[in-house]
């Protein structure tokens, strides 16, 4: 990977740390399209292993206010919809993955941006841990279905439910990609040479996260996706 290339993901990976750490999404919807591309072989391994840490991170500052019920039926339905997410990348051929992945974003965003409010039960965290179960897997982004969940409750129970939701998903989803093949450890290398553009932008989220206009960072993701998203879509 070229030095102008890290630099580039560095000061993504650094702004979509802080995103996140702030409102709770965000990370996958800008950190995915710019790896795309810059290089579609950094899909799903590198955005699934990056959020690792962020995650961790986040769930333990935001303990307190974690929705046990919610995360528990995201959880297992997350599970249940991760080889179907391992079948996409399979039936997609990889020059169209770039494709897949900006349309997922696009779709994601446009959905997000125009769910009506409601309150959750059970069958939207089943619904939610589903789809997050296909798309996470198959390009790493499945934030948005879980921000739909819980964009209308407290900031900190979104940013510690979905930070849980996303740790024990995203370790399923290498787990099986490894196994299958479907993903290289070696691709983790450059997880870790980002560490610090990680650390850097989750510790200025700590700075503000308490007082951040969730919504309008919320409105930002989502514009920023649709237009990467966009982008991606008619890239060469």
């Amino acid at each position: 990977m070229s030095t102008e290339t890290m630099a580039i993901l560095a000061v993504t990976v650094a702004i979509a740390a802080f995103v996140q750490g702030s409102s709770g999404l965000g990370f996958a919807l800008i950190v995915a399209p710019v790896a795309g591309l810059l290089d579609p072989g950094l899909v799903p391994v590198f955005v699934l292993a990056s959020m690792i840490p962020l995650n961790l991170y986040v769930a333990w500052r935001e303990r307190d206010s974690l929705d046990l019920r919610g995360a528990g039926w995201i959880t297992a339905a997350r599970l249940a919809a991760t080889p179907g997410g391992l079948m996409l990348l399979w039936v997609i051929p990889d020059r169209s993955l770039g494709l897949f992945v900006g349309g997922a974003t696009v779709l994601a965003a446009v959905v997000s941006l125009a769910a009506p409010a409601f309150t959750p039960g059970r069958r939207a965290y089943v619904a939610a841990g589903a789809v997050t179960g296909l798309t996470e897997t198959a390009t790493g982004v499945g934030g948005p279905p879980l921000a739909l969940v819980y964009q209308h409750r407290p900031p900190a129970e979104l940013r510690s439910t979905v930070a849980v939701c996303f740790l024990v998903g995203e370790v399923a989803s290498l787990a099986l990609l490894f196994a299958t093949g479907q993903g290289n450890p070696d691709e983790l290398g450059s997880v870790v040479l980002l560490l610090p553009a990680l650390a850097a932008g989750a510790w200025l989220s700590r700075l503000v996260h308490h007082r951040f206009d969730a919504r309008r960072m919320r409105l930002f993701v989502l514009v920023f996706a649709l237009v990467s998203g966009a982008v991606l879509m008619l890239s060469p």
